[in-house]
C-alpha cells in the first residue's frame, strides 16, 4: 500500500515547501521509493530544491489538461538527492520523481480562469502510484483550501499541517484541523517552523499539543541556514549537524513509521 502524505498549510509562508523537498529527501535516503507532486498550481515552487526546469519537459497542467499521462510528467531527481547526500553517507537505496507544476505565466493564468477537472488529479495520483510502484507520495498543496486541496487531504494517510508561532497561522490551522477531521484523515501531524530562538520550545510545542488535540512532529527553528540556502538544495543534507536536520530526520521517522 502506498503512503500519502500530504503537507498543508492555512496561510502562505510557513516554509511547507522545503519541508516538502527536505522530507521527500530523507525518506528516499531510508530506501523509500516515492514521488513528489507539486499541487501547488497557482504557485508552485517544490521543483526548486530539486534542480529542476519545469519548462523542460511535461507537468501535472499537461496531464490536467490531457496532453500526456501522468507518468511522463514525472522526472527522475534521484541523482540530484544522491548528489546533495554528506560526505560519508552509505549509498542511497530509494529513490525519487518529482512531478513539478507549470512556471508560465500563461499555464497559471488559465489554471486561475478556467481551472480544470479536479476528480482527474485524484485518477491521476492513483495511476502515478500505480505506474511507479511508490511506497509514499508527497504532496505540496496550495496554502489555503480550495477545491484540489480539499480532494489531496481526503486521499491522505497523513496530513501534516505547517505552521508558525503566529496568531493567525493558529487560526487558520483550526480550520484546517475542522476540515481534515471531517474528512476522517486517518493521521494528522503539526510541525512548527520559523521558530525565534527566544520561544521556550517545550512549552510551545505542548501548548499547542493540548489545544489542537495533536501530535507536534518537530519544531524547526528559525534556520539561518536555510535563509543563506535560499531553497536551492536540501539544507538538512547541506548542514547535518544543526537542529533544523535533526529535527527533520524526527518528523521523518514519525511519518514514515
Amino acid at each position: 500500500m502506498v503512503k500519502i502524505i500530504v503537507l498543508h498549510s492555512y496561510r502562505g509562508g510557513t516554509g511547507k515547501t522545503n519541508i516538502a523537498a527536505n522530507l521527500a529527501a530523507e525518506l528516499a535516503r531510508r530506501g523509500r521509493r516515492l514521488a513528489v507532486v507539486d499541487a501547488d498550481i497557482q504557485s508552485p515552487g517544490v521543483h526548486v530544491p530539486f534542480g529542476v526546469d519545469p519548462t523542460a519537459g511535461m507537468t501535472l497542467n499537461d496531464f490536467l489538461w490531457g496532453r500526456c499521462a501522468i507518468e511522463r510528467a514525472a522526472r527522475d531527481v534521484t541523482a540530484a538527492v544522491e548528489h546533495a547526500l554528506p560526505a560519508g553517507s552509505e549509498p542511497m537505496l530509494g529513490r525519487v520523481s518529482l512531478v513539478p507544476s507549470s512556471v508560465r505565466s500563461g499555464d497559471i493564468a488559465r489554471v486561475l480562469k478556467e481551472g480544470y477537472e479536479v476528480e482527474l488529479l485524484n485518477d491521476g495520483l492513483n495511476e502515478l502510484c500505480r505506474r511507479l510502484a511508490l511506497d509514499v507520495l508527497v504532496i505540496d498543496t496550495h496554502p489555503g483550501l480550495n477545491e484540489e486541496t480539499l480532494l489531496s487531504i481526503a486521499i491522505a494517510d497523513i496530513v501534516l499541517i505547517l505552521l508558525r508561532p503566529d496568531h493567525q497561522d493558529y487560526q487558520g490551522t483550526a480550520v484546517t484541523l475542522e476540515l481534515a477531521r471531517r474528512l476522517a484523515v486517518p493521521r494528522i501531524v503539526l510541525a512548527l517552523n520559523k521558530v525565534h530562538p527566544d520561544f521556550d520550545r517545550s512549552t510551545l510545542a505542548a501548548n499547542i499539543a493540548a489545544t489542537y488535540e495533536e501530535p507536534v512532529g518537530a519544531i524547526f527553528p528559525l534556520a539561518d541556514e536555510l535563509v543563506r540556502l535560499g531553497s536551492a538544495g536540501f539544507v538538512a543534507f547541506v548542514h547535518p549537524e544543526r537542529e533544523f536536520a535533526a529535527e527533520l530526520r524526527r518528523l521523518a521517522t514519525l511519518v514514515d513509521g
